[in-house]
């Protein structure tokens, strides 16, 4: 699918569904707010959501940051509409930037005069993407060379009861989502290209996944791992 098409696909999806999205999706997209209070950005980081909807993410983010500087990316102009009015409600509109962008292919330069961001992060947005591997690498692409790529979704809900799986695949199907299995691989795969290391975590019996890709951390030289052997054994 094309970048004009699966925007206007979002826009008939959530041309309604944007009233009434956070109210309704606060109790199954679990793991959003841990990933918020992950992010810990610097005084004058630059954090991008790829994905941001209706701006619900970001306006935590920034009340929870006040230091850092906010930007936020979406295909729908529908879900952009929401996102500004809610941004600007909230009285956060110089410090938070929106504009409409395919996540495959955005220039961030051409729409924040931006080359690159401290922070990264994508929630509950990859499984939307039919081109969702070039969208994990255009995230990664534009993550600063010391900055951090953030990312929670669905899992595969293996921990969980048949039914509820089926009923749940169903459901997200009516939205056009679709958890991806290949989603860990892929970020390890992609990330070690970029010369970064990539953590996966999985929550909620799999409900949902925690991704995380950054700079390959030093090993430990080996006195130091000597004694932090020594002190866990006694």
């Amino acid at each position: 699918m094309s970048g004009a098409g699966h925007g206007a696909l979002m826009d008939a999806v959530y041309r309604r569904q944007r009233f009434i999205y956070d109210a309704t999706r606060k109790y199954f997209l679990l793991g959003r707010d841990e990933l918020l209070d992950a992010l810990a950005p610097e005084r004058g980081d630059r954090v991008l959501e790829i994905g941001c909807g209706t701006g619900r993410n970001l306006i935590l983010a920034a009340r929870q940051w006040p230091e850092a500087r906010f930007f936020g990316v979406d295909i729908s102009s529908e879900m952009l509409r929401t996102a500004r009015g809610k941004v600007e409600a909230a009285g956060l509109s110089e410090r938070i930037r929106l504009a409409e962008g395919d996540a495959t292919r955005f220039d961030p330069e051409a729409l924040f005069g931006e080359a690159g961001f401290e922070r990264v992060f994508l929630s509950y947005s990859l499984s939307m993407i039919p081109d969702w591997r070039g969208a994990l690498e255009r995230a990664l692409d534009v993550t600063a060379p010391e900055g951090r790529l953030m990312v929670v979704d669905f899992g595969m809900q293996d921990g969980l009861p048949g039914w509820v799986r089926a009923g749940l695949s169903r459901f997200l199907a009516l939205y056009h989502v679709e958890p991806q299995p290949g989603l860990p691989e892929a970020l390890r795969e992609a990330a070690a290209e970029r010369g970064r290391e990539a953590r996966v975590a999985s929550r909620y019996a799999d409900w949902s996944r925690e991704l995380e890709a950054g700079p390959v951390r030093p090993p430990w030289p080996a006195a130091a791992r000597d004694a932090d052997a020594a002190s866990a054994d006694g």
